[in-house]
């Protein structure tokens, strides 16, 4: 059997600092850690992020514009205090869901800056969550 997609993003983002080649050659991309909301169980997502302040990040909630938010979206809703995997850094992070304003400036911004967000976002009629990671230490 061999390795998903992402386990694979994880291990280059890994072996490499935190660059990842392929299709995210230019991308900035973390690695969310998560605890299933119903299960428990551990995981780590590699998620394109956006910087939105000395100490935080945001992540969109897209699942490319499927109909349906990300499993993780509602992990962070449930488990909110994580960590993320930055570069070479590991930063304890607490997630919130964007407030309208703030949702608004990070996705206009996330629009403008990478290519796909609004192909993902006119993809589907819901709303896309933009989740603000914020450092805690």
């Amino acid at each position: 059997m061999s390795a998903s997609p992402d386990r694979e993003v994880v291990a280059a983002f890994r072996r490499n600092g935190g660059k990842v080649g392929g299709a995210f050659g230019d991308s900035d991309l973390l690695l969310l850690h998560h605890t299933g909301a119903k299960t428990g169980d551990q995981y780590v997502t590699p998620l394109l992020y956006w910087t939105v302040g000395a100490d935080s990040v945001a992540v969109l909630a897209s699942n490319y514009g499927a109909p349906r938010h990300p499993g993780w979206y509602y992990n962070l809703l449930a488990h909110p205090d994580t960590v993320v995997e930055i570069g070479k850094e590991t930063w304890p992070v607490r997630a919130h869901v964007a407030t309208t304003d703030e949702r608004q400036r990070i996705l206009d911004h996330m629009k403008r800056t990478t290519r796909g967000v609004a192909a993902a976002a006119n993809r589907t009629r819901r709303e896309l969550p933009v989740v603000v990671l914020r450092r805690t230490l």
